[in-house]
């Protein structure tokens, strides 16, 4: 049993980064550049695709996170890959349920109108630029996982 939990938790945290790193690098350009005239359903993809892939990140946590205190017990407080799990769950919950509604509030606020052709133009470019800034940590923090850089063994 302790080889198929070792598994689920390299499936679970592979899966979750891989997802962070295809969306946020492969699907998202993409679509803005097939989209490029309409700017809004491309945002609007991309926007469901990055609440998708925060689910799935705090669906993998929730798996991810007991697994290391149940295999290390009181030591993976100790381990650096451990918190710096924690810190990806927490900047996940904030992207998810704090930035990403400030963004489809805007958004809705904005209407009729586009956000980018309103009056909260700036304020949503502000918070986008602090969403990107946050998934660029959650992908490096990610990847820093994945390869197993600063951990020192299970």
């Amino acid at each position: 049993m302790p080889r198929l939990a070792d598994a689920l938790y390299q499936i679970a945290l592979t899966g979750w980064i891989g997802g962070l790193w295809c969306i946020g690098y492969m699907v998202a350009p993409t679509l803005f550049s097939l989209l490029s005239d309409n700017r809004a359903l491309a945002g609007a993809i991309a926007g469901r695709l990055f609440a998708l892939i925060g689910w799935i990140g705090l669906a993998c946590a929730s798996y991810l996170l007991p697994y290391l205190v149940l295999r290390l017990r009181s030591v993976a407080l100790r381990r650096w890959y451990f918190w710096l799990l924690v810190l990806l769950t927490l900047l996940t919950a904030v992207s998810l349920f704090g930035i990403q509604p400030l963004l489809a509030q805007l958004k809705a606020d904005a209407w009729p109108r586009e956000v980018m052709e309103s009056v909260l133009r700036n304020r949503f470019v502000t918070w986008h630029g602090i969403s990107s800034g946050l998934y660029l940590l959650q992908s490096v923090l990610g990847l820093l996982l994945v390869s197993g850089l600063l951990r020192s063994g299970r």
